[in-house]
């Protein structure tokens, strides 16, 4: 089988690092994009790329860079709003296959920040677009997210729901991407799946994530903040099933649904090669049991403290993951206490330096 040539975009990132780095490992060829900005530790970003044989000191602002270890890889720092850098990067590369991770993060930091979240989710996803419109791909594949839902309350939620109720401003800019998807799906003809993510969590995560925060406050003897006095299940999902998600995606790009029709439009599929799905686990976890489990493997009790909701943020979240399922052949394979096990292993390992004994 020829190996595709893939763009995979938010490789420093928690889910792009570690699906780059399941697809070098198959011997797919791989430019991984990031621009490794500041929303989170920096450090953390380089020691992800470090494991792919990107070293910092290598890197070269806006021009590809070879992995020391990994033939197959290269890295670009670079913005996606660079129309010109990745203009050239499709002109160049000839990509069969688009994966887009990279994203301004955040429900909370969006009510902050705006601006960033224009800049990256909208600007710089039109750019993906506009250079796989004039540079032909097999599979344009995107994050999206669980926030779409919104106000939604009916669980689980499910890709046949109406999503135009978004909580923030974060949620409104994933609506948009798949918007914008489908548009290019129908003028140009590009295969576009959306990925709606629901809580992915695991080592190397995410320090604004609550599986990291309330890990490094239990360590540090601090208190951990409780939202919603605790009232919150989240549909919680291991990175490496998400990554068996997406790599059994990859040869899968969607077609036309010959069953669409306007008088009863499936929101999920399109007269277009267009598709959305949810990826996640199915099976919600309510926040204080998670948090259990992360003191079980820790050997010690949090002292918590319960906090309202916070604004943008939804109480409930359940994936209805059944037509995903049905089309790549496969369910998560991990289980929460398992997950947490592995995360709380890697972070002592990662910081050990500073984990007080």
């Amino acid at each position: 089988m020829v190996m595709k040539n893939i763009l995979a975009t938010g490789v420093a990132g928690f889910i792009g690092f570690h699906l780059t780095k399941r697809l070098v490992k198959e011997g797919y060829r791989v430019i991984g994009l990031d621009n490794i900005n500041d929303y989170y530790s920096t450090d953390l970003k380089y020691d992800r790329l470090t494991q792919l044989g990107i070293k910092k000191g290598s890197i070269i602002e806006d021009k590809p860079v070879p992995s020391k270890t990994h033939e197959n890889l290269q890295f670009i720092k670079t913005d996606l709003e660079n129309k010109a850098v990745i203009d050239d990067l499709f002109a160049d590369n000839g990509f069969d296959v688009v994966i887009n991770l990279a994203a301004q993060a955040g429900v909370r930091y969006s009510l902050e920040d705006p601006y960033r979240y224009i800049d990256s989710n909208i600007t710089g996803f039109l750019n993906l677009l506009e250079a796989a419109r004039h540079h032909p791909v097999e599979h344009f594949i995107y994050a999206s997210s669980s926030s779409v839902y919104g106000a939604n309350t009916s669980m689980p939620f499910a890709t046949s729901d109406n999503v135009d109720h978004p909580m923030s401003l974060y949620a409104a800019s994933k609506k948009s991407n798949e918007l914008m998807a489908h548009t290019y799906s129908n003028l140009f003809d590009i295969p576009t799946t959306g990925l709606r993510f629901f809580t992915v969590y695991g080592p190397w995560g995410r320090p604004d994530m609550a599986l990291f925060l309330f890990t490094e406050a239990m360590l540090n003897d601090e208190p951990i903040k409780v939202f919603n006095h605790g009232n919150m299940e989240r549909d919680f999902t291991y990175i490496d099933d998400i990554v068996e998600g997406i790599k059994r995606l990859i040869p899968k790009p969607p077609t036309p649904n010959p069953d669409w029709t306007g008088d009863d439009p499936d929101p999920a599929t399109s007269f277009a090669p267009y598709r959305i799905f949810n990826i996640g686990n199915s099976s919600p976890v309510h926040l204080m049991d998670f948090i259990h489990e992360i003191e079980n493997q820790l050997g010690m009790e949090a002292e918590k403290n319960m906090m309202p909701m916070q604004p943008g943020d939804v109480p409930k979240t359940w994936a209805d993951v059944e037509d995903l399922f049905e089309y790549i052949d496969f369910r998560p394979q991990i289980k929460v206490k398992e997950g947490i096990r592995n995360f709380v292993e890697w972070y002592k390992e990662y910081y050990k330096s500073e984990v007080q004994s």
